[in-house]
């Protein structure tokens, strides 16, 4: 009788293990996704991958806490790939360690070096400009640097959103990077002055507030223009984009600060092969020009088509600082932010 139990068990183990087996083959035809990005923004991108590889995509959008969520799931965690927007946040996903480092020749071909971590944890995808809105009845001029914006010329002129936001901390690290610690401390000082109302708001409440005429410049990434003079549901943003134009600063020396959009892949990502597929496709100009264009933002991968919306904005130079090094400086940043007391 006692036999007879065992090899009931061993069958019985037998089955389970066959059973348990069988979702793990299918797994490696799918990529699991956790994005920051929204679902009608990514969803293109999914669709022709699919299409051209037969690998299915499952996508989680979450807006926030995706680091926090990787490291309560740990080694369950069923996240392969990282999508994310702003370098602060791949920084992050790559010091809380839920990335592994992987070597493509492929995406280290389409990914120039300053736009990717040396060591291989995560890569750019399309950048984003930190650029100036500027009314277009109220500001004659056409180019502008950012240290111009501590020029007393602009007094009572300047709107902005929090500088602790992750877009201005990542512009206030490359300036450190350019004019060190004292100069910055100083140039958020002296924008402080400049300042029409306290920081508050998005960046389109700026645009909106140079509609307004509540302030003549602001700072803004250029693809909000690209989502307000297409949104449909708000039709009132059109004519916020309509009153401003897109000043690139620095863009006669030492260039304009760029940002990124990017994917790492997960420490424990179960499907490790079709996940380097889906990332290597991402770095294609194929894949960058459908995302840029979903996003307004402009492909990484030299020769890509840029949309024709963001071709509109105009031509700028970019500064080519590796974003590793800039965020190295994020930490001083926000504390130079609040010794000047800038959000106060």
């Amino acid at each position: 009788m006692s036999n007879y139990k065992q090899l009931s068990g061993a069958i019985l183990y037998a089955l389970t293990m066959s059973i348990s087996i069988t979702p793990a083959f299918s797994q490696e035809q799918v990529v699991n996704i956790y994005s920051y990005r929204q679902a009608e923004l990514i969803a293109p991108l999914l669709d022709v991958f699919s299409e051209q590889t037969g690998i299915k995509t499952k996508a989680l959008y979450l807006g926030k806490g995706v680091l926090e969520r990787i490291k309560a799931e740990g080694k369950n965690s069923p996240v392969d790939v990282i999508l994310t927007t702003d370098i602060s946040r791949l920084v992050d996903m790559k010091e809380g360690g839920v990335t592994q480092t992987i070597n493509s020749t492929i995406i280290n071909a389409n990914i120039p070096p300053q736009y990717r971590d040396s060591a291989g944890n995560w890569f750019g995808l399309t950048a984003r400009t930190r650029n100036i809105f500027a009314s277009r009845n109220r500001v004659e001029q056409n180019s502008i640097t950012y240290e111009e914006l501590a020029d007393p010329k602009w007094k009572g002129r300047i709107c902005t959103r929090s500088f602790q936001n992750v877009y201005n901390i990542a512009l206030i690290s490359s300036i450190i990077a350019h004019n060190g610690e004292q100069a910055t401390k100083q140039w958020l000082i002296d924008v402080k002055n400049n300042l029409a109302r306290p920081p508050s708001g998005n960046d389109r409440a700026q645009v909106k507030a140079i509609y307004s005429g509540e302030c003549d410049i602001s700072l803004g990434n250029a693809y909000y223009a690209g989502l307000m003079r297409t949104n449909e549901e708000n039709p009132e943003q059109k004519d916020w984009e309509a009153s401003v134009k897109i000043l690139f600063p620095n863009s006669d020396t030492r260039g304009t600060h760029v940002n990124l959009s990017g994917m790492a892949m997960a420490k424990y990502a179960p499907n490790k092969e079709a996940a380097l597929k889906f990332m290597e496709f991402l770095s294609s100009s194929k894949a960058q020009e459908i995302y840029a264009e979903q996003v307004f933002e402009y492909p990484l991968k030299e020769g890509t088509k840029t949309s024709d919306i963001v071709s509109s904005f105009g031509q700028f130079k970019a500064d080519d600082l590796p974003l590793e090094t800039i965020a190295k400086n994020a930490a001083l940043a926000s504390r130079l932010v609040d010794e000047t007391g800038f959000d106060d």
